[in-house]
């Protein structure tokens, strides 16, 4: 249940805690953010999406604010907690935002969950399982030196790299130092740092890890089938950073149903940073169009 008394909104999930923001009354709008982020990477994009609306932005498990168990943070145990942690919350007839990660879980959680889902939408995240060679040229060099065992360590766990590149180099402005210090604040030591490694190491890139590819082909085919499901690609431009560029449009447009494609201008990969007004604006608008926001018709009689 909730934690009343906290200082923070947290709830318990499983054998630990998770963090959420929540506000506002409605429809629930469900913000997942990527690696290495947190809650915090939508803080300038919720105020604007106008009501009604619920807005709902958990700290993934040991991310940002929520706990740290011990586990591997496979993609599998976030997957795990994030369901523990929609169940605990209690909320039905969703529409999910993600980025990164966070729209690679929100598309594991909807094929798993169809029945809960009222809309998707998503940027820079994970659309199908990959080869080195397709991936990223700007992000190759980075991502094999992430996988390599003692050097991935020696990055995320010793040095902490991984967290400021982020936030000074994959966006197109860096942070200012008080938002890096609220980024970099979760993680104080090698230990707390093993999440933000365990991502990278996920890629599914020439059929590896297995498991995860297998879930990447798994919500492929529900975001293919899904005709009654409307679903959002927001997409940017002009930084090597970006995960979709016009090639990954284009197989977006042609495999996944009911979709809608929105510039929201210049960004890098963490694009909230770069745009928060104009994915606020893209995502309110979609949702006004396809009537996300307002009740589900009630069932007709007989």
């Amino acid at each position: 249940m909730k934690d009343e008394g906290a200082a923070m909104p947290t709830i318990t999930v499983l054998d630990s805690t998770m963090y959420f923001e929540d506000a506002g009354a409605g429809t629930p709008l469900v913000f997942l953010h990527g690696n290495p982020g947190s809650s915090y990477l939508w803080r300038r994009v919720l105020p604007h999406l106008g009501a009604p609306g619920r807005t709902l932005a958990p700290d993934l498990i040991g991310m940002g604010r929520s706990g740290k168990p011990d586990v591997a943070y496979t993609f599998d145990d976030h997957a795990r907690y994030l369901d523990g942690w929609f169940d605990a919350v209690g909320v039905d007839d969703v529409v999910l935002v993600g980025h990164d990660w966070g729209g690679a879980l929100a598309f594991d959680w909807a094929a798993r969950h169809p029945e809960r889902v009222r809309g998707v939408a998503f940027l820079e995240t994970i659309l199908r399982p990959m080869s080195w060679a397709a991936f990223p040229a700007a992000g190759r060099a980075r991502f094999t030196a992430l996988r390599t065992p003692g050097v991935g360590e020696s990055m995320v766990l010793d040095r902490n790299e991984f967290l400021d590149a982020a936030y000074t180099q994959a966006v197109r402005t860096p942070l200012a130092d008080a938002d890096l210090a609220v980024y970099r604040a979760p993680y104080p030591t090698p230990a707390s740092r093993r999440p933000m490694l365990a991502w990278p190491r996920a890629m599914p890139l020439d059929g590896e890890p297995a498991d995860v590819v297998a879930r990447v082909r798994a919500y492929d085919g529900w975001l293919a089938a899904s005709v009654d499901v409307p679903k959002l690609l927001m997409t940017f431009d002009s930084s090597p950073t970006l995960m979709i560029g016009p090639e990954a449009v284009d197989w977006c447009a042609a495999n996944i149903a009911a979709l809608d494609i929105v510039a929201c201008g210049p960004a890098g990969h963490h694009a909230p940073e770069d745009q928060p007004g104009a994915i606020a604006a893209a995502v309110s608008a979609w949702l006004d169009r396809h009537g996300l926001r307002a009740p589900w018709p009630a069932p007709v009689a007989g």
